[in-house]
């Protein structure tokens, strides 16, 4: 989950498509989109340091559903268990925590895993915590770094759908465009998946703009290869008038 100019993006990264969107006037914090987030028993929700709350974080982990973010760097907490590691991949501790301050601990009263891991590709130094203790300690890594598909979501919204300028500076008008650009995408990307296209969506986005009033099946538009079907009409061209 990610928020970015007001709006908040849940993204299932099952196929690449939002889940939940909530559009704001930007002056609301971060963390207050844990509020108003649907929680799915025994889903993960990945989030940077600016959703973590304990009090909100404790109300997902009672729905059963498990959270994977980052520890802020003053964390008052004392160390209650530590398992075994094996440095060499990355892994550096995986420990059981119980927070030290006062409203903290009252927010939080459970464990809580904090897992130190150093990414083996940029050598930074990353702090997990989360509710789950089955999953090994790498799979919490990979959760966090799959993290970064709801930035690729924002960059290929901007940059491919127009959204940098809007048509209109009124609320409606705002929303409007953020959300055609938003279901554009999720129509996209369900094509996509329900074709098991290898084509990106930027080239599928292309082609379809530019077969829009054309009559061929969007299977066959987008899979030029396919052996070519019988159609009652020669001419593609959609037929506006009648004469």
């Amino acid at each position: 989950m990610i928020t970015r100019d007001g709006t908040a993006t849940l993204l299932d990264l099952r196929g690449a498509i939002p889940a939940f969107i909530h559009i704001s006037d930007g002056k609301l914090h971060d963390v207050n989109m844990l509020d108003i987030l649907p929680v799915e028993a025994g889903a993960f929700y990945v989030m940077d340091r600016a959703y973590v709350d304990f009090e909100r974080l404790y109300a997902m982990h009672q729905a059963g559903a498990f959270f994977v973010t980052r520890a802020k760097a003053r964390m008052d907490a004392r160390r209650v268990y530590s398992a075994p590691t094996e440095r060499a991949t990355g892994v550096i501790c995986d420990q059981r925590i119980m927070l030290n301050g006062f409203y903290s601990a009252k927010h939080y009263p459970e464990h809580l895993r904090r897992i130190r891991f150093k990414d083996p590709a940029s050598g930074k130094t990353l702090v997990f915590l989360t509710n789950n203790t089955a999953v090994p300690a790498l799979t919490i890594a990979a959760l966090y770094k799959s993290r970064w598909q709801v930035e690729l979501f924002f960059e290929w919204i901007e940059q491919h759908l127009r959204i940098k300028r809007f048509l209109g500076t009124s609320e409606n008008a705002v929303k409007t465009q953020i959300w055609c650009a938003v279901a554009t995408y999720v129509l996209i990307a369900i094509v996509k998946k329900e074709l098991h296209l290898e084509t990106s969506l930027y080239t599928c986005l292309q082609i379809l703009a530019m077969s829009a009033f054309e009559k061929t099946e969007v299977s066959r538009t987008l899979q030029p290869d396919r052996s070519p079907q019988e159609s009652p009409d020669s001419d593609n061209q959609l037929i506006l008038f009648d004469f």
